[in-house]
């Protein structure tokens, strides 16, 4: 019990707790936001276009459209978030609101505030590949039993993004380069990762890239958890990327938070 106290109550938990009272007044609407996106993507992309393709593709690898489709777009979406929630909010806590600052004069250590906020992320991560989850096994697009190994790589995916963004945007003097992230990096992604179609009907000179991209592993990795195709030679390099990616950006914030709210 005195473990279990002395960690909740240990500065990087500390920090999850600040971010955690600010999400009392905005949960609902990112609960709504979480539920309404993936019932609109479903009905839209899912299932209206859905139609249009031939279930028989061998690109489609026996599996209905719809089935294809929802690990795509569970992995994009959160990393979409995972994006959004470390960009924007870090600026604003080194700059506007301050609340990096303020941290930072307290015994709280530059990691420890990236620890906790680290920690937030991956909740929200969580929750919302969680929501998607269920929503698309309430469509009958992921069998029960696969939801919590789904549920498990999109948070990875969301770490693997929200690190190494919150350790650059950490030292990003203006949010107009943020915008231009995600306008020519993020979105992009979309594109050259699977998520809407198979990289093979990329030109093959694209196949490369989008080999290298962090979303298609991603990607990847969720697809063939959802639809029972992994095997350990596939997942694991995926895996070790996902890990690897996470990791740096661990590494990296470390050196740019402290460097940024040393005080």
């Amino acid at each position: 019990m005195r473990t279990a106290t002395t960690l909740l109550t240990s500065p990087p938990f500390r920090e999850l707790g600040y971010w955690l009272y600010r999400y009392r007044r905005t949960w609902r609407g990112s609960i709504v936001i979480s539920v309404a996106n993936p019932l609109l993507f479903l009905t839209a992309i899912g299932i209206g276009l859905g139609q249009l393709v031939d279930t028989g593709s061998a690109y489609l690898h026996g599996a209905s459209y719809l089935e294809f489709v929802v690990p795509g777009m569970l992995t994009a979406a959160v990393m979409q978030t995972a994006y959004l929630e470390a960009a924007g909010p870090v600026l604003q806590s080194v700059r506007s609101r301050g609340s990096y600052r303020a941290a930072a004069t307290t015994p709280l250590d530059p990691a420890d505030i990236f620890a906790g906020h680290l920690m937030y992320w991956t909740l929200r991560a969580a929750q919302n590949a969680l929501l998607f989850t269920l929503i698309a096994a309430a469509f009958g697009a992921v069998p029960p039993v696969r939801v919590v190994p789904l549920v498990l790589a999109a948070t990875l995916v969301g770490c693997a993004f929200a690190a190494p963004t919150a350790a650059w945007a950490v030292t990003v003097r203006r949010s107009a380069s943020l915008n231009t992230m995600f306008r020519f990096v993020v979105l992009p992604l979309y594109m050259l990762s699977g998520t809407f179609f198979p990289v093979e009907q990329l030109p093959g000179w694209l196949h490369p890239v989008a080999w290298l991209t962090p979303l298609w592993h991603g990607v990847e990795l969720s697809r063939t958890l959802a639809l029972g195709t992994a095997v350990p030679s596939a997942t694991l390099p995926h895996l070790g990327y996902l890990l690897a990616m996470a990791l740096g950006g661990v590494l990296v914030a470390r050196r740019t938070y402290r460097r940024r709210l040393h005080v």
